[in-house]
């Protein structure tokens, strides 16, 4: 079954020079057009391509879309006119976002976070500014640490909010932030916090214990590396650590301590090295 809005695999199932046919499955024949086709393609093969509606006649198309279906993306307004505002997702008509989509004002040249869906009524894919509307805000499935996959969506007087994984809204607080980040951005970060309320807090960096952890074998894999000798000492300047480990001095000297302890390295005043075995 083909997924409006998403890749979808088909199998090509004729292709000339300028056109090839896919297997559209309940939606019959589809027909791409692009140029110098048969160099690149064959028949019987398999092929990602973005499959969407256009008067409710399913369409398959080459082009990468920068958006799909149930999903966000950071993307530029085109237009804007009595029908709502236009943003550029890729393909070659541009993406509807109605005004009751738009929480507050958009304006042509700027970038805003979308949220892509269905609309039922009328069967198109249409993007909103409502964030919320389609993803939650409280804890379904996340555990405290997990790793996830980060939109930064917005900004308030707290922090930044995030899209978390496709699916949910959390808030990275002014204290976790120790880098610039910004609107549009896809970074990894780690659940931090579940709130009682649900809500979900998120962090840049794991508590200490498990951070130190990967802070010592990052130091061991570095001197792996380069010769098993480092001039990066406890003697250090704080933001030369920080800006080759992205952890404070303390937490850098805590590490050492730690590889130092298990007889791991050998500290001098001018370097570290692996320890001899």
């Amino acid at each position: 079954m083909i997924t409006p809005g998403k890749l979808n695999a088909l199998e090509i199932l004729d292709v000339s020079d300028n056109e090839i046919i896919f297997d559209g499955k309940e939606h019959g024949p589809l027909s791409c057009f692009g140029k110098n086709l048969t160099e690149k393609y064959n028949v019987g093969e398999k092929l990602k391509v973005f499959v969407y509606l256009d008067n409710n006649q399913a369409v398959a198309t080459l082009a990468s879309p920068k958006i799909e279906l149930h999903q966000c993306a950071y993307l530029k307004c085109a237009d804007v006119n009595k029908f709502g505002a236009f943003f550029d997702w890729g393909m070659p008509k541009e993406l509807l976002v109605p005004y009751a989509e738009q929480p507050y004002k958009v304006f042509p040249g700027l970038y805003y976070s979308i949220y892509l869906y269905s609309d039922k009524a009328s069967n198109r894919l249409v993007g909103s500014l409502r964030l919320s509307k389609f993803l939650s805000e409280k804890n379904t499935d996340f555990k405290v640490n997990q790793e996830v996959d980060l939109l930064i969506c917005g900004k308030s007087k707290l922090g930044f909010k995030a899209v978390i994984n496709q699916t949910h809204l959390g808030l990275i607080h002014h204290s976790e932030v120790f880098k610039p980040i910004k609107l549009g951005q896809q970074l990894k970060g780690f659940i931090k916090q579940i709130r009682d309320d649900g809500k979900i807090n998120i962090g840049f960096v794991l508590p200490d214990s498990q951070k130190l952890d990967d802070l010592a074998q990052r130091i061991l894999d570095d001197l792996k590396e380069n010769q098993g000798v480092s001039h990066m000492t406890d003697k250090t300047p704080p933001q030369e650590i920080y800006n080759k480990w992205n952890v404070s001095k303390a937490s850098y000297k805590r590490a050492l301590g730690t590889l130092y302890k298990k007889k791991l390295i050998e500290i001098s005043k001018e370097t570290i090295r692996l320890a001899k075995t």
